[in-house]
């Protein structure tokens, strides 16, 4: 069982021990089958046989512990919309504004190819690469405030003009340098602040190009902060967009997890938990926790690392203590919100 991947298939019917049908042949299994197995105790079942990865996807996968089978068919829509995205950050620099037909061109393939994956943390971190930080941020960005639009409630047509509202988010950055963007070490006070003249440059030119709308206020909020410690103009979360509430924590959470010149990607648990200490006093409480409430179930299934050395699997997930699950240690079932001496120090993804 341990050995499962997300997109394994089932090839027979899954059976527990006392013969009641749990899941049936043909179901492709990710964290949330997986964790029923668990549940069930069911130690072995039949899969199919696993579809061969091109060279590249095989090496990054390998890097990366993962190997889900929807890899090799999302990933050239993935580098598709990387590149659309370079390209819409061409034009915004040479025209001063961009097409609507270019963002849609570009963006609706990913929500059309990437809405029934559920596991948004593999996903993410498999198509992440040190390469074309900027534009792969703003993909990353985009997909998240879809997600994260669905799951506070918005419907389809809502959901896709947020999406594009995170993925227009940094447009205004083309018009800094690259070499103050990839910077390895340390920005100076004059160079931050040029940094952040990047939100007013994507309002404008967004404003330019569609006029006063919802991504071009998020261009400009996207920084901001419900404690008025944002920038462009220090607003507090009364003042704030709802939709530039979610852009920010798609924002956080993307430049978190990726490889970064000048900064190692970070644990994804410490990811979550930086992102509920921040909902405290910098991003909305609200939208931070229904993120976090989401994102949390994709650890099912997974090996962890206890504070106390001994590892387990992550069976199940807890509804409001998010970082104390239910871990399956040997035949030992330990659940971290009742025993409040062991923590979750690592999670291998």
């Amino acid at each position: 069982m341990t050995e499962l991947r997300d997109g394994d298939r089932l090839s027979k019917d899954a059976f527990n021990s006392y013969g009641l049908h749990v899941l049936s042949e043909g179901t492709e299994l990710y964290s949330r089958e997986i964790s029923k197995l668990y549940q069930h105790q069911i130690d072995y079942i039949d899969i199919d046989d696993r579809v061969e990865m091109t060279a590249a996807t095989a090496a990054r996968t390998l890097e990366s512990g993962l190997s889900p089978k929807w890899l090799p068919t999302v990933e050239p829509i993935y580098d598709a919309a990387v590149k659309g995205c370079e390209q819409l950050f061409i034009d915004a620099l040479q025209n001063g504004s961009v097409v609507m037909d270019d963002v849609v061109e570009t963006f609706q393939p990913l929500v059309d190819n990437f809405r029934m994956e559920r596991d948004v943390v593999s996903m993410l971190l498999l198509l992440n690469t040190k390469d074309d930080y900027t534009y792969q941020h703003s993909v990353q960005v985009g997909m998240l405030s879809y997600y994260l639009a669905t799951w506070l409630g918005y419907d389809e047509k809502q959901a896709i003009v947020i999406g594009q509202a995170g993925f227009l988010h940094d447009i205004g950055k083309c018009q800094i340098e690259d070499d103050i963007l990839n910077k390895p070490e340390r920005l100076s006070e004059e160079e931050f602040g040029l940094i952040k003249q990047h939100t007013i440059f994507g309002y404008e030119i967004i404003k330019r190009s569609f006029g006063d709308s919802i991504q071009a206020t998020v261009a400009l909020q996207h920084h901001e902060r419900i404690d008025g410690t944002g920038y462009p103009h220090s607003i507090n979360g009364e003042q704030m967009h709802p939709v530039s509430k979610i852009v920010a924590v798609a924002d956080v959470y993307s430049a978190m997890i990726s490889s970064r010149v000048y900064q190692e990607k970070r644990d994804l648990l410490f990811v979550l938990k930086e992102l509920h200490r921040m909902s405290f006093n910098e991003l909305d409480p609200f939208t931070t926790h229904t993120f976090i409430k989401h994102m949390i179930p994709n650890f099912i299934g997974k090996q962890v690392e206890l504070q106390s050395g001994e590892s387990g699997i992550i069976i199940m997930t807890h509804p409001s203590e998010f970082f104390r699950p239910l871990v399956q240690i040997n035949d030992e079932f330990i659940d971290l919100a009742v025993d409040r001496s062991l923590e979750v120090k690592h999670v291998y993804m």
